[in-house]
């Protein structure tokens, strides 16, 4: 007979690591990528593309070329996200290729950009609420800070909840951005201008930077399905697909609503311009459209908050899990929600939210989603040398070419942006090393608490 004591569980043993659950199937994989990207940009960024880039052609050519960047820079990615399937996006496939220490400056890199995200989308849902003549009273960065709080309470409801309200965001953003354009492109053609608006002549090489800066924010999030790697069903097939198409998606999409706003508005009209579609249907419906593409702006904004917070959440769980933080940030509930993860997350994006400055938040935040690129796409290269009998569910075809044309190009963002504002550059780059020393004299006793040696 089996006694007491040899049926009870030994003292030392450990308990297993925290999962997330796999409950996605391939609506979310499809909708992670739109719904990560559609949001404030293409609502806001127009009339700041404008002031730079003041001709028609260039300027529906500079949205096509974003697009065309995510494409080529999708391919390494792709390849080590499907390669490497854990939650976490860059951290995973950088600790795998260069070290831990590495994938702890990807981990911390990509967590920051995702906080900035939320941050200053959450800043024009505020400017988009008092757009509508409504809490006038109530300061933007408040009100950025309560729709960050309504996300994160939303998260908690559990993976399968959050999923399924994503796909359903994402139909209706794409659905109604369709309608938009139609309806635009069925009114009555602006009148031409030649003449540049004050916002326009002054702007000079800064006004074009900040295009760009603003574009690539716009684009910002196409690589999101790597970091719900754990969580969707058939990963080595969904990761490619997803992201493939919804960059195709995304990319016809915004150069579409683009020529439609250009069809009613000049682009002096465009210049500046807070809302430029909501001022594009103003023209065409009135004030009542101007109040609808509004509404639906606020919308849109929403979905991609609570998104967000799904995604940054997932990049802190995968990093405490393997020791590299606290291990209480991996501890997820019955639903599938890390929720500890979520609550910094969501400490940190308020703070952020807080100063109510969009553009400032896009220029801090530019370098660190260029560094998150660069970091996944050297890992790609790395990984494809160091592990060449490594599972590769989708290949970049003419390896390695397209990785190095692709980090080249991002580096050269990169210098462009750091040469236009080294100010904000700085304090981006001084993020980024402030917590190396306190993770260097903390990370062993992390890592022994994530294997259970120490209670």
């Amino acid at each position: 007979m089996t006694s007491t004591a040899a049926r009870a569980p030994p003292a030392f043993a450990k308990a297993a690591p925290p999962q997330l659950l796999r409950v996605l199937g391939i609506a979310f994989g499809l909708a992670v990528v739109v719904g990560s990207v559609i949001g404030a940009g293409i609502m806001r960024a127009p009339g700041v593309v404008a002031r730079g880039i003041a001709n028609e052609p260039t300027f529906l050519l500079a949205w096509l070329a974003g697009g065309m960047l995510c494409l080529l820079s999708a391919m390494p990615v792709v390849e080590a996200g499907a390669s490497v399937p854990r939650a976490g996006g860059a951290f995973p496939i950088a600790e795998r290729a260069f070290g831990t220490t590495v994938g702890f400056l990807a981990g911390w890199i990509t967590w920051l950009g995702n906080v900035s995200a939320i941050a200053y989308v959450a800043v024009v849902f505020g400017e988009y609420v008092h757009r509508l003549g409504l809490a006038a009273p109530i300061p933007v960065g408040v009100l950025a800070g309560g729709l960050i709080l309504a996300a994160a309470v939303m998260n908690l409801a559990g993976t399968r909840a959050t999923g399924a309200s994503q796909a359903v965001a994402s139909a209706v953003k794409g659905a109604g951005f369709l309608v938009l354009a139609a309806v635009l492109l069925a009114s009555p053609h602006a009148a031409p201008t030649h003449a540049a608006s004050p916002a326009v002549a002054a702007a000079g090489i800064g006004g074009v930077v900040m295009a760009i800066r603003v574009i690539y924010a716009t684009y910002n999030g196409w690589g999101s399905a790597i970091i719900f790697s754990e969580e969707v069903r058939r990963p080595e097939r969904t990761l490619a697909r997803a992201t493939f198409t919804d960059i195709a998606v995304v990319t016809t999409l915004y150069v579409l609503i683009n020529v439609a706003v250009l069809h009613v508005l000049t682009p002096a009209a465009i210049a500046g311009s807070d809302l430029a579609v909501g001022d594009a249907a103003k023209a065409v419906l009135g004030a009542t459209g101007d109040m609808a593409i509004t509404a639906f702006g606020l919308f849109s904004l929403a979905a991609l908050a609570n998104l967000n917070v799904m995604k940054g959440s997932r990049i802190t769980f995968c990093m405490a899990r393997d020791g590299v933080l606290p291990k209480s940030l991996a501890a997820v509930s019955a639903g599938g929600t890390p929720v500890w993860s979520v609550a910094m997350l969501v400490f940190a994006a308020v703070l952020l939210a807080a100063t109510g400055r969009y553009e400032t938040l896009v220029r801090i935040s530019a370098p660190w989603n260029i560094c998150a690129v660069l970091i996944i796409t050297f890992s790609a290269i790395r990984l494809r040398v160091a592990e060449p009998a490594l599972a590769r569910p989708w290949k970049m075809p003419l390896f390695p070419l397209p990785a190095i044309v692709a980090a080249a190009i991002q580096a050269g963002l990169l210098g462009l942006l750091l040469w236009d504002d080294p100010w904000n550059g700085l304090w981006s780059a001084a993020t980024v090393v402030a917590p190396l020393p306190i993770w260097l004299l903390f990370a062993r006793r992390w890592r022994r608490e994530a294997a259970g040696d120490i209670p």
